[in-house]
Formats: C-alpha cells, sequence, structure tokens
C-alpha cells in the first residue's frame, strides 16, 4: 500500500522505527491542500486549499505498518483517513478530524520534521511557510 507522509513521519529514523516494513519511495506534491499545525498535540494537519501543495513523500507500507501508524496517528479519533491515486495506485493518508487553530508546534516534533523535509530532499519554504500563518 501506498502511504503519503507529510509530517513527523518524512523523518526516515522515525519512520523505520515505526513501521519496520517501510520503503521510501519519492518526494511528492500533494495538489490542492496546504500544511498546518494544530490540536492539544501541536500536530501536523492538511486541509483543502485552491493553488496549494503539500510537499511529502510517498512509502511503500505493509498491513501491519497501516495498524502501526493507526495508533500513532489516533485514528480515527484524532485523524480520519483520506485517499488519492498516483498513476492508478491508491494512496492513503492521514487528515485531522477537527480543524482547530493553528498551534505552533512543540521544538521537539519541528525538529524531527525538519529532518524528515531534508531525508525526502524537500523544498523548506512549504515547512516556513505553514509556520507563519498569515492571520
Amino acid at each position: 500500500m501506498l502511504y503519503f507522509a507529510y509530517g513527523s513521519n518524512l523523518n526516515h529514523f522515525q519512520m523505520k522505527r515505526r513501521c519496520k516494513d517501510s520503503i521510501f519511495i519519492k518526494k511528492f506534491e500533494l495538489k490542492g491542500y496546504k500544511l498546518n499545525f494544530r490540536s492539544k498535540y501541536r500536530a501536523a494537519d492538511i486541509e483543502k486549499k485552491k493553488n496549494s501543495i503539500v510537499p511529502g513523500g510517498l512509502f511503500e507500507i505493509s498491513k501491519s505498518d497501516e495498524k502501526k501508524l493507526d495508533l500513532y496517528e489516533d485514528y480515527p479519533v484524532l485523524y480520519k483517513k483520506i485517499f488519492f491515486y498516483y498513476y492508478n495506485k491508491k494512496v492513503m493518508t492521514y487528515i485531522m478530524n477537527n480543524k482547530t487553530e493553528f498551534r505552533y508546534p512543540t521544538e521537539r516534533y519541528l525538529n524531527v520534521v525538519k529532518q524528515g523535509y531534508k531525508d525526502c530532499g524537500l523544498d523548506k519554504s512549504y515547512l516556513i511557510k505553514a509556520l507563519n500563518p498569515i492571520k
């Protein structure tokens, strides 16, 4: 199964620890969404936004990896799953159920995400923009 990561799961070390079968395939830009940080966990989330993109990584994951991710992402309470297609292949990602206001992430969490951007070769300008939302 294909999984699209856009937050802390971009971090290859963390992803391997959580999902032993996971394989990073390539960087990917999800169109029509923007990155945000919210909830009491100050975690990454995506929301629909025209003419916007969310950089992330595509990973191949096993069924057992998906079950582990469901636990980490507090599915279905905090996050729900959405699906899109990439070259006729179904891709799963998580999106928060409740769109609370922006909450700046903790330094520890943000460092994991920043390393993930490096690991996947992503453009950090999208992350910087998400951390400085215009009120």
